[in-house]
């Protein structure tokens, strides 16, 4: 299953994928005007537009996705109107992130080891986050440009590592990989590495996780006691890295690991107010130009602003983090049957609903083992319950099945809500 293309096999760095944006002088100073116009509107004073200049200069180079063209107009300088779909890609490159992950011209593979769907429901009263594993098998269209020659189109390829397609063909090709994949429109992206996860987890002030079993792992120098932990920096980038220290090791158990820590950021983020507040959602924008590679359509700063504040009122048991359903095959895995449920789900903005008689503790997550105990089900009262016992039944002797909610999807598509408090399950080297 090797890719074949007309390129050639060098990988291109980081900072070559996808087209740049050209944009004329007076374009951006049009923009810049914008900016400064919105956030002065939402903050107030010039401290605002110095803000909105400080943003601006900031960013790094972007990327055009050719799934911009449905975005129009400037964003309000309040919530997003509509719905959000967003690609957060995180990339393995070695390049600029120093000398602690290895030596860049070593290991020069520029893989999307973490491919993320964010989508922000119309009315906004729902989010998904989907994680789709590295080692899942996918097509790849063949509308992908090349990064080294933005002119020339790449081979489509019919099944290969969804982890390979960012040094394929950039970061348009992987948002095309994914939008052919669940068939909804992705105007938005970025791509992260090593060191902006550690500054962004920075500037939210932390992340407090807990750890039902300890976490020990070499590879990431992540040692973890069974508790509560606090983490922020280079302990929360290597805490998001852990693969072999939780679970079962594998790529699916570093998925559910990492979604303990973005529902403890979900319910951080809502209980502090960072989602309603201009100053800290400006800090966190302005980490996020700096260390990422962003789509055009997430430089202008007010709108990565009204991305954010979209979610700022959506109930934490309306915000799902979803494992993309997957079956084994040879070294890694294909999308399962109920993965077109997911699609469907995404593509008719529906919220996604677990069954709850699910195994959703398979990889690495954990009830929270300090929780109290649940409620007594009220499936005990009868029907029209008028104080008097019920009547005997013959048939109450045979097994009951217990049925999924309507609305949920099959037991295989697993994960949890940012209002489930759980943790992390690890593994001692004993165990490894």
């Amino acid at each position: 299953m090797q890719p074949t293309s007309r390129r050639s096999a060098k990988t291109p760095s980081l900072a070559r994928h996808g087209r740049l944006r050209r944009s004329a002088a007076w374009k951006t100073i049009l923009k810049g005007v914008a900016a400064v116009a919105a956030v002065t509107l939402v903050s107030g004073g010039a401290v605002a537009a110095y803000a909105a200049w400080d943003l601006a200069s900031s960013a790094q180079p972007t990327v055009t996705l050719d799934s911009e063209k449905v975005l129009e107009g400037v964003p309000d300088v309040g919530a997003i109107e509509g719905g959000v779909n967003l690609l957060v890609i995180g990339s393995d490159s070695r390049q600029g992130q120093g000398d602690g992950f290895g030596d860049p011209d070593e290991e020069t593979a520029v893989l999307n080891d973490v491919t993320m769907l964010m989508h922000i429901a119309e009315d906004h009263s729902h989010v998904e986050v989907v994680s789709f594993p590295r080692d899942m098998y996918v097509p790849v269209p063949g509308t992908c440009t090349d990064p080294e020659n933005p002119d020339e189109e790449l081979s489509a390829l019919s099944s290969v590592k969804l982890n390979s397609v960012l040094a394929y063909g950039g970061m348009d090709c992987v948002v095309k990989t994914v939008e052919e994949l669940t068939g909804v429109t992705i105007p938005f992206a970025g791509i992260v590495q090593f060191m902006g996860v550690a500054g962004l987890s920075e500037a939210i002030g932390g992340v407090e996780v807990c750890v039902a079993e300890p976490i020990e792992d070499p590879y990431t120098d992540t040692y973890l006691t069974a508790g509560m932990h606090e983490l922020s920096g280079l302990a929360a980038l290597q805490f998001l890295r852990v693969r072999h220290g939780v679970g079962d090791g594998s790529d699916l158990g570093r998925i559910s690991n990492q979604q303990v820590f973005l529902s403890a950021l979900a319910r951080q983020l809502q209980s502090d107010g960072t989602l309603g507040d201009p100053v800290k959602l400006y800090s966190i924008a302005k980490v996020a130009l700096a260390n990422m590679q962003l789509s055009s359509s997430l430089t202008d700063p007010t709108r990565m602003i009204s991305i954010a504040k979209a979610m700022k009122d959506v109930d934490l048991s309306k915000i799902a983090f979803i494992q993309y359903p997957t079956g084994y095959m040879d070294d890694g895995v294909v999308p399962a049957e109920s993965a077109e449920l997911v699609n469907q789900a995404l593509q008719n903005d529906e919220p996604i609903t677990f069954d709850p008689n699910a195994d959703q503790t398979d990889f690495a997550s954990a009830a929270d083992p300090t929780a109290p105990p649940a409620s007594p089900s009220a499936e005990v009262a009868a029907e029209g319950d008028t104080g008097e016992a019920p009547a005997e039944d013959a048939s109450s002797d045979a097994p009951v099945e217990s049925t999924p909610p309507p609305g949920s999807l099959p037991s295989d598509v697993t994960g949890q809500t940012a209002a489930e408090v759980r943790c992390s399950a690890g593994r001692t080297l004993a165990d490894q």
